[in-house]
Order: structure tokens, then sequence, then C-alpha cells
């Protein structure tokens, strides 16, 4: 076998390969013995059908097979040769092929690019510390204790944080409109889920009031017809009620703790294990991101496409599509994230290969152990992911990429920065 290399484009090559014809013709002829053995043809018995005539019959789609077979495997022995990385399918395309001569074809793909390393000193991080505080806990206690809350019917004019059970019908110059209309509907004041300005108008109704509610729909509601417009809404007042939230001793029943103390505990062993994950989760997309920033990498098309495809795979599960019927969402939606993460993938890659890191069996036992910390049955989860080497992979994975997080934080400079707990753990809540 004969080869010879050329460089196209960038990353894009091309071999030129030679096989030699007896490699062609041996085969064919083999495989055409093979099938003499056995076919069935019409006006001979089984295995006797003359081999000139299996081989008029059956010798050019015979040959068409064994050139798929042999361009492929040759394919493959080339770039051994060669010591290429391809990093995509290969477009395979017939040159010369004329029986009892050699065999020519060409193979274009993409390699993989070299990844110089940039100096990881270079790389400045703020790392986040932070602590459950008291009054962290307490807030939390008290979410948890809203979370189970219960409405109480009262008799007073409603109030802001109140629930009002109201019907209500919608109109746009004197005409109803389809979806603007419910019976009973439990609204609570404050929190936002109706249009802006419906539930500030009910704050002061009583039960038994009607009250007119004049709203105008955003330019970007979901509805286009609505868009913009001005709205009346005839609306009754059924009931007002206020939300009364369980004690602390109620709460510990609930959700089958043994005392306040022990539940307590539980929660905030629970915020500890978040707080951890929040600092370790910004640590490590700050790593990233300059990873990224100070690799000048040149990412293969291929990879990029099959990263756009995968993301258009997540879409349609997201948006719950049909199996099969993938949203016809264009590249360009995902090709600036999809460059990143094939760019990310490379270097780090090259970082485990330069540094020769493995993803150590302790680690990722306890990554296990802390990811199913959280169920009922921890060892249950934890033999779960044991018995599937494909979820065992994945944790692999994530352990391999806190090793290279690891490597990073200790070559670049980290300065440390004090942050509460609820900035890191609603960062969109944070003011000023």
């Amino acid at each position: 076998m004969q080869v010879s290399v050329e460089t196209t484009n960038g990353l894009e090559r091309k071999l030129i390969i030679d096989v030699p014809a007896e490699n062609i013709d041996g085969a064919v002829q083999k495989r055409l013995q093979d099938l003499a053995r056995n076919v069935k043809m019409n006006g001979f018995r089984p295995g006797k059908v003359p081999f000139s005539v299996v081989k008029k019959r059956y010798g050019s789609s015979v040959r068409q097979e064994v050139l798929g077979d042999v361009m492929q495997r040759h394919y493959f022995e080339a770039v051994q040769q060669e010591k290429l990385m391809p990093a995509g399918y290969p477009q395979l395309e017939l040159i010369e092929n004329n029986d009892g001569a050699n065999l020519k074809f060409s193979a274009i793909f993409e390699v993989y690019p070299e990844v110089k390393l940039a100096d990881l000193n270079a790389i400045e991080i703020e790392k986040a510390t932070s602590e459950v505080s008291d009054e962290d806990l307490t807030k939390m206690m008290d979410t948890l204790r809203g979370q189970r809350a219960s409405w109480v019917e009262v008799k007073r004019k409603a109030k802001d944080g109140d629930q009002v059970v109201i019907d209500f019908k919608g109109f746009i110059d004197g005409e109803a409109f389809k979806g603007g209309e419910a019976k009973e509907f439990p609204l609570e004041l404050g929190a936002g889920n109706m249009i802006p300005g419906f539930e500030e108008q009910l704050v002061g109704a009583s039960a038994g009031d009607d009250v007119e509610v004049t709203v105008t729909f955003p330019e970007d509601y979901h509805v286009d017809d609505l868009k913009g417009k001005e709205a009346k809404f005839e609306t009754h007042v059924h009931a007002v009620n206020k939300k009364e939230l369980p004690t602390v001793t109620e709460l510990a029943e609930q959700l089958g703790a043994e005392d306040i103390s022990s539940l307590k505990a539980d929660v905030k062993q629970n915020m500890e294990r978040e707080l951890r994950n929040a600092i370790k989760s910004r640590v490590k997309g700050q790593v990233m991101t300059q990873l990224v920033d100070k690799h000048d990498v040149e990412v293969p098309k291929a990879m990029l496409d099959q990263e756009i495809e995968r993301m258009r795979q997540e879409m349609a599960q997201q948006m719950r599509a049909p199996e099969g019927q993938t949203p016809d969402l264009p590249a360009s939606l995902f090709e600036e994230q999809a460059t990143r993460r094939v760019k990310l993938g490379l270097i780090v890659s090259e970082i485990i290969k330069a540094e020769g890191l493995k993803a150590d069996e302790d680690k990722v036992r306890a990554q296990v152990e802390d990811l199913a910390g959280v169920y009922e049955d921890p060892k249950e989860v934890v033999d779960w992911y044991y018995g599937d080497p494909g979820r065992l992979r994945e944790v692999e994975s994530l352990v391999l990429e806190d090793t290279v997080v690891d490597l990073v934080l200790e070559k670049a400079k980290v300065t440390d920065k004090s942050v509460s707990f609820d900035e890191l753990l609603n960062p969109d809540n944070k003011q000023g």
C-alpha cells in the first residue's frame, strides 16, 4: 500500500491511497467462491453452480462490496501509518478502479488540532468563601414553613401576601377574549403571577366585592393578539385568605424529624452541601472560562457539527419534542456555545494527557456518595451507579474535570472573597 498526505486547508488532510490489485482481486475471488458454495439458481443444484456463471451474475456487486471493505480497512491502516488523528468521518472517493489494476482512492478528513498549553500561572481566580450562619438557617426554616403553609379564610380587606379567590372575565374594546375568564381562581397578591397591575388593584377588596381591574398587556406577552392592548376585567371576590405557617415543631413532625434540633441539623447539613457545590461550581466555571480565553485552538468543523447536533437534541428534550421530531433550529443558534464547548474539551484533554491525570477511585467513590446523599436510600443509589458502567464513567469524567481544576488552582493566582450564603445560592437576588 502506498500513501501520500496533503494538507488541503487548515486541519483538513487528503490521503491518496494506492492498494495493490492482488488485494482486491484475491478478496473478490474468495468471496465469489464462498458464494458459489451456497447460492441457489434455477437449473442447478445447490453448490453446483459453475463459478463462471456465479461470477457473471454477481461479480460486479461482490466487487463493490469488497471495494467498500478494502477502502475502509486501508484508510484506517493509512491513518495509523501516517500517525494522523482524524477528528471525524472521512469522505472516501474512488480515483482508479479497473479490473486487474491497482485501486486508487482518496480520503478527505479533518485532524485534531495541536493544542499548545498556555502558562497556567497567568490565570487569576477569585474563590468565594462562605459559611451557613444562624441567620441563613433561620431564613431556610422560614422558607420550608412557607412551602407548607395553609390558607385560612379571614373576614377583612385583602392585604399584600393574602390569597383572594376570584371569578374574572376580561374584555378588550368591550369584547370578551379567549383565555380571559376563570372561576374561583386562587390568587396570591404580590406573587406576580398575573399581568402587571392586576394584583395591586385587588388589595383592599373584601369577600363579596366586585372590582373592575384595568391593565395593559406587555408588549412581549406570549399571545400576539393581546400584546400592548388595554383590557378590563370584571372581577368578583369570593373570599380573602391569609397564609398560616406551621410552627417549627409542626414542620419537624411533617418532615419526619425526631425533634426541632434534629430537623435543624439535617437542614443545615443540606445547606452546607449546597454551599460546597455552589463554591465548587463557581470556581470551576472561572477556571474553564479562563482556559478557553487563554488558548487559541482551531476547532474541527466535524466536531463542531457533532456538538451542535448534540445541543439540538438537548433542547428537543427540554422542549419535550416527540422522539424523532427534533425542532429544525438553525446551527447559528448554538454555534458560539458549541465552539466554546469543543475548544474546552480539546484543552482539558491536552492537560490530562500532558500531566498524565487519572480519575482517583477514592474521589470517584466520594463523588458517588455525595450524589447519593440527597436520596432516601443512599446505598441503593450508590449500587445503581456502580452497577452501570456508563453512569460510572460519567462520574469518572466529572472527577477528572475536577482534577484538572485542582491542577489549575495549584498554579494559578487565587484570591479569596467572602460571600454570603444567599448571594452564592441566589445570585439573581443580589442587590446593588
